[in-house]
C-alpha cells in the first residue's frame, strides 16, 4: 500500500478504536505529511471535524503556494464539505482509498480540475463495511440520512 494512504488508514483505525467514524486523511506536500487527522464528530461532538478537515487543521496555516502543491489522501470518498475545502485551498490532487461504501463529490472535484485517484483499497473497504455493520445509526448520522 502507498505509504500516505497507509498513514490515512492508520488515522481511520485510530478513529475506530476511539468509537468514532473510521475515516482518516493526510495532507501531503512532496514526500512529507504536513497534517493528519481522522473523523472526530463523535469524540469531540463536532459538526465539522471530518478526517479531511482535521488533517487540514492539524497541518496548520500554510501559504497558498504550498496547498497548490499538495495531495490530500483520504480513506473514503470526500463529502461536499471536504471536497469544498480541497477546492478552497486549491489542492490539485485527491487520492481516495475507496468509494464503494460512499460516493462523495468526486465529479465536482473533477469538474474543477482536481486529479482524483480512487484506489479501491481492500483494507479501507473492509474497515468501513465492518463499521457500517456494527453502527449503522452512527453511519447514517454521519452521512446525513
Amino acid at each position: 500500500m502507498d505509504p500516505f494512504l497507509q498513514a490515512a488508514l492508520e488515522e481511520a483505525e485510530e478513529g475506530y478504536r476511539e468509537g468514532g467514524v473510521p475515516i482518516g486523511a493526510v495532507l501531503v506536500h512532496g514526500d512529507r505529511i504536513l497534517g493528519r487527522g481522522h473523523n472526530q464528530r463523535v469524540q469531540r461532538g463536532s459538526a465539522v471535524l471530518h478526517a479531511e478537515t482535521a488533517a487540514l487543521e492539524n497541518a496548520g496555516r500554510q501559504p497558498a503556494s504550498v496547498y497548490r502543491e499538495c495531495a490530500l489522501y483520504t480513506t473514503l470518498s470526500p463529502c461536499p464539505m471536504c471536497s469544498g475545502a480541497a477546492l478552497l485551498y486549491g489542492i490539485p490532487r485527491v487520492v481516495i482509498g475507496e468509494n464503494r461504501n460512499f460516493l462523495g463529490e468526486e465529479e465536482l472535484l473533477h469538474s474543477r480540475g482536481v486529479t482524483v485517484e480512487v484506489r479501491q483499497d481492500p483494507a479501507c473497504i473492509d474497515l468501513m463495511v465492518r463499521f457500517i455493520a456494527e453502527k449503522p445509526e452512527l453511519w447514517n448520522e454521519d452521512i446525513g440520512v
